[in-house]
């Protein structure tokens, strides 16, 4: 006798409806999945790294709708994937047994916020990716240890950053087996700092098997504590009474836009014991120059564009590109890596018309939606273009007894200081740039840019003894250059050149000083940006010069005036060379009487002076 009764409904439409039974969910997740010793479910029948791979191959092809710095992060799992395989002399190595690791455990925690077609969390092609990225590296030595220790992750507002985070801070905790593991979870204010924390307890109240592992969850602690395991997870706000004693072995920067330098440098250097430690940074786009998120995009930038290679950080940056409309639709998915199926579109395009009717919605609008950075300077020279006019064969001796003109910028005593010559050959005009640095200064500048440390040892840098700038070095390497080459003028700028220049001056040579300001400048710098971009420059190659050439950004004048400088006054991330470059371009182009080889005729010197 068959059954009586309305046939059952299927569990999807239970779960969506609200009124299915854990009891039965569980018997049905038996049929579906698999549970190992631990108790963690396992979903089967997903194949992550085909996922991964094909999103990766979806992004290059241009079946994805993405934007260029996110290209540059294809493009370099990619280089490093051929690597791996062609380099066994290359640390690291590719664990596809760790993406799925990772992935499945993501995937069998509860959804705590918002309405979903399933009780656990789905991950999208994107996410899989990055976590492939992030886990799927080892050290070729312990595949215990992962490649990357920093991650980077920037895209616009409600793209699931709280609850894909809180599920790593759980898998640390879970699986990474790291002795005592502590997960902090920092943040300027106590309430920021519990965002990621909060979404970590509602997962661990919600998956039994969680608890079954040895989680528990109190007011301002999670922990976890069982035969194997041995952890816990807190907040932690840059206002608390003390942070003495912390040993973070997983730390959440959430919203590192807006997280000062202040708490970041007392977790980080309280990881430093840590043997395979992580820190996480999320985030939209700010405003804000001197937060840790501007410093690490603007790493993370060089990073991806081949500047500087840093083996151990992971950067994933989704925006729209220079000069797309941020009212055009069709650019929000490059900010936007799960658009349409968070944030909905429809809820974009009325954000959009509200921020076009009312101008103080614009910037956020454009921030959080769109990723773009505003209250920054806007870069200046494209790294494309700069690398297009460099030339290997360029040999500064090719050019003995050739008109020369030089540019110097001291800067300050410990810090770098460079010295440009420029030669005219025909429409081209070649440049040679020199920079200095104290020897006992470049541990110190290492810290904030590691890649100090091969310049100085390469011979790219200069090094200067002591720990203050030798002028007496930099004179007389000028005082060469003026024996050498038919130099027409020697332009410094004001601050730290008075002495070196007077004594130049003095002694025949058409040394002058001149201030850094709209004025000096935007000829200079205009004359320069089209060169670079129309390939009338060359230079050496030098890796030194084309890292400060990617710090570049321009301030525009209503006057139309430009005025290039470094990303913010207390940034380690200089630009010397350049503006020694920019002060060798203003002479040759001053409308003033040539000048002949002072040590032929003294008497066609121009008087020494102080531009102000």
């Amino acid at each position: 006798m068959g059954r009586r009764g309305p046939k059952p409904l299927p569990d999807a439409v239970k779960a969506r409806r609200g009124t299915l039974q854990p009891c039965r969910r569980q018997k049905t997740a038996v049929l579906d999945s698999d549970t190992d010793t631990s108790g963690e479910p396992r979903i089967r029948g997903r194949d992550y790294l085909a996922d991964a791979e094909q999103y990766a191959a979806n992004v290059r092809h241009g079946r994805i709708v993405t934007g260029r710095l996110l290209r540059l992060a294809v493009d370099r799992q990619d280089r490093d994937r051929r690597r791996s395989e062609s380099d066994p002399s290359w640390p690291f190595v590719w664990s596809p047994e760790h993406v799925a690791d990772v992935c499945e455990f993501v995937e069998a925690l509860p959804h705590v916020e918002g309405k979903w077609n399933s009780t656990t969390i789905r991950l999208e092609p994107a996410q899989v990716f990055w976590l492939a990225c992030l886990f799927g590296w080892r050290h070729r030595s312990d595949a215990n240890l992962r490649r990357f220790t920093g991650w980077y992750h920037e895209t616009g507002r409600k793209s699931a950053k709280t609850t894909l985070v809180a599920g790593l801070g759980l898998f640390h905790l879970a699986r990474e087996r790291e002795p005592g593991a502590s997960v902090i979870c920092g943040a300027k204010t106590g309430a920021q700092a519990r965002i990621v924390f909060r979404t970590m307890q509602r997962m661990v109240r919600r998956a039994a098997w969680l608890r079954d592992l040895g989680f528990q969850v109190f007011a301002n602690a999670i922990t976890v504590s069982s035969d194997t395991l041995d952890g816990d997870a807190r907040p932690v706000n840059s206002k608390a009474i003390s942070l003495d004693g912390l040993n973070p072995s997983m730390i959440v920067l959430d919203e590192s836009h807006a997280q000062s330098f202040e708490l970041h440098d007392v977790l980080k250097s309280a990881q430093g014991a840590r043997t395979n430690p992580l820190l996480v940074a999320p985030t939209t786009a700010g405003y804000d120059q001197l937060s840790v998120g501007f410093a690490l995009r603007t790493s993370a930038i060089k990073l991806l564009e081949g500047i500087f290679e840093t083996d151990h950080l992971l950067a994933t940056i989704y925006a729209i590109d220079d000069g797309d409309d941020w009212k055009d639709e069709t650019a929000w998915p490059k900010a936007n890596p799960l658009f349409g199926v968070t944030p909905k579109i429809e809820n974009v395009r009325t954000y959009c018309r509200d921020a076009q009717q009312t101008p103080q919605l614009e910037s956020e609008f454009r921030v959080k939606v769109c990723s773009e950075w505003l209250n920054s300077g806007q870069r200046w020279l494209s790294t494309v273009a700069w690398d297009a006019c460099a030339d290997s064969t360029l040999k500064l001796e090719d050019f003995e007894g050739e008109p020369c003109w030089i540019g110097g910028d001291l800067a300050q005593l410990d810090d770098l200081a460079a010295i440009a010559l420029l030669f005219k050959r025909d429409d081209l005009v070649c440049a040679f740039v020199r920079c200095y640095l104290p020897r006992l200064v470049v541990e110190t500048r290492a810290r904030a840019v590691p890649i100090f440390r091969l310049w100085a040892d390469a011979g790219i840098i200069t090094l200067t003894e002591g720990n203050m700038i030798d002028y007496s070095k930099i004179e007389a390497d000028i005082r060469r250059h003026c024996e050498r080459f038919d130099v027409r003028d020697i332009c410094f700028d004001q601050f730290g050149s008075v002495q070196i220049a007077g004594n130049l001056f003095n002694d025949g040579l058409p040394a002058r000083v001149e201030p850094k300001n709209a004025k000096t400048f935007t000829g200079p710098a205009r004359e320069l940006e089209t060169r670079v971009n129309h390939k009338r420059l060359k230079h050496e190659g030098d890796s030194c010069l084309r890292w400060q050439a990617s710090n570049c950004v321009v301030r525009r004048g209503v006057d139309d005036s430009l005025l290039p400088k470094k990303d913010g006054p207390e940034s380690p991330n200089k630009i010397d060379g350049i503006d020694a470059l920019l002060l060798a371009l203003g002479g040759m182009s001053r409308h003033t009487p040539t000048y002949v080889s002072a040590y032929d005729d003294p008497e066609t010197r121009a008087p020494f002076m102080v531009n102000l």
